[in-house]
């Protein structure tokens, strides 16, 4: 949802800084990378027990994640194989967070055994409408939007940390949130592969249909090609 009303405006502001680290020589993908190290360091702060700074650098890894594709327009690197890489790192990193928040409830007495599944349904969750918009991708549709995306998943799990009591209701808000995204972009793909696909004919397939129709010139111009040879072997016989 942010993703989609504040993108232009972010690009404003990550634009001059892509080309600033341009300058520098640092690449898009080591930018990526440098967001799956920091998001290694939260995962183990938070797992550790250190929510508060779990939090702050929640917040370094989105930076990365911010400048990554600034980075690759500014260098004009933007590529299929740095899109890949980054959507594979972003769901890498989920996994890393998520992992730390159910270890640290894992062992902290004072949550139910139970309370670590609502991460790892957090992030169930939160893979599947990454793969249906990916799987709409592929199919040449659209699935963007939806009621949370990755910078709210962020805000929401950071709230969490930051606020202890909160933790295990925020993700029970990140399960249904995510599943509603999920089932909103279904929707949204199911209605678009509804529609006729009007696939176009190459040029080869146009010319054998046109050699293979006849036309009512070409019909006249048999027919006169046929009584042509036919008084032809007339006089040869006579």
């Amino acid at each position: 949802m942010l993703d989609g009303r504040f993108r232009s405006s972010i690009e404003v502001w990550t634009r001059p800084i892509g080309r600033s680290v341009r300058k520098t020589g640092v690449t898009a993908d080591q930018v990526t990378f440098a967001g799956l190290v920091m998001s290694v360091l939260a995962a183990v702060t938070i797992g550790a027990g250190h929510l508060g700074w779990g939090c702050v650098l929640l917040a370094l890894t989105g930076i990365p994640d911010t400048l990554d594709g600034a980075v690759a327009k500014a260098s004009g690197t933007a590529s299929q194989r740095g899109a890949f890489f980054d959507s594979t790192m972003d769901r890498v990193t989920d996994a890393l967070l998520f992992g730390g928040v159910a270890f640290y409830l894992a062992g902290n007495p004072d949550y139910s055994p139970r309370a670590m599944m609502w991460a790892f349904a957090a992030f169930g969750t939160a893979v599947l409408p990454s793969y249906i918009r990916a799987k709409a991708d592929a199919l040449g549709l659209e699935a963007k939007g939806g009621f949370v995306e990755r910078a709210e998943r962020f805000i929401i799990l950071g709230i969490g940390l930051v606020v202890e009591p909160l933790l295990v209701w925020t993700l029970v808000l990140l399960v249904a949130l995510n599943t509603l995204t999920a089932v909103q972009r279904f929707a949204k793909v199911w209605t678009l592969a509804d529609k006729p696909v009007v696939v176009p004919r190459s040029t080869r397939a146009r010319r054998k249909a046109r050699v293979g129709t006849k036309t009512p010139a070409s019909v006249r111009w048999e027919a006169r090609r046929a009584a042509a040879r036919e008084r032809a072997s007339a006089r040869r016989s006579s």
